[in-house]
């Protein structure tokens, strides 16, 4: 009696199938332009991407212990995570004190980080120093390299991780210019940006978000 013989057909990952077309462009003469265009049709997406930073830690690891930074950050996602989803954020990935959160629209980016701000000024506001939360943002726009659900790669989510968790001091929301040209046609109410004297890697220039704690 014929038993039909069963199959488990598995898909291949994004992240395999990256890898597969690396593997590819490394061969001797092989069609580099054609498989760059291949790996932007395929994970090539426009989004606006996130990186926090929370202010202070070395110097409140080398006071407090680690796990009192624990705390912090264990405080800083449980505070933060609710603004993130209600502005339609999807958190890619959270290493250490920091967070990658990739949003569709600007905007919500935007709005976001400044949610997060008011979110921790408030939360802030009764609680010792040293259990304060202070938050750092970098924030860029344009297409990237999406690549499953916890990586982006691009110039932009470069120039706005250096910005969120190497330039920007706590309570600042540092951006890009595409970022900037992407949202200000729409600012809300007593919100601007300046200029910063230097730039980051991967953005022609960099500004500063200048905003009001209250709506």
């Amino acid at each position: 009696m014929f038993m039909p013989t069963a199959y488990t057909i598995k898909p291949t990952s994004a992240e395999q199938r990256l890898q597969d077309l690396i593997k590819q462009r490394i061969q001797p003469g092989c069609d580099r332009v054609a498989l760059d265009q291949r790996i932007w049709d395929l994970f090539g997406e426009e989004w606006a991407v996130m990186f926090t930073d929370l202010s202070g830690f070395s110097r409140q690891v080398a006071t407090f212990g680690i796990i009192h930074f624990l705390q912090i950050i264990y405080e800083s996602l449980r505070v933060l995570t609710p603004v993130i989803e209600g502005h339609d954020g999807f958190l890619l990935k959270v290493e250490a004190d920091s967070m990658m959160i990739v949003f569709r629209k600007p905007h919500s980016a935007l709005q976001c980080a400044l949610e997060m701000m008011r979110t921790l000024e408030t939360y802030n506001r009764d609680r010792p120093e040293d259990e304060k939360v202070l938050l750092c943002v970098g924030l860029g726009f344009g297409r990237m390299l999406r690549i499953g659900d916890h990586e982006v790669f691009g110039s932009e989510v470069n120039a706005a991780s250096k910005l969120g968790e190497d330039t920007a001091k706590g309570r600042e929301i540092l951006v890009t210019e595409q970022f900037v040209h992407a949202v200000k046609t729409e600012l809300p109410a007593g919100l601007a940006f300046e200029q910063l004297k230097d730039t980051v890697p991967g953005a022609k220039s960099a500004h500063k978000c200048v905003y009001p704690l209250k709506d």
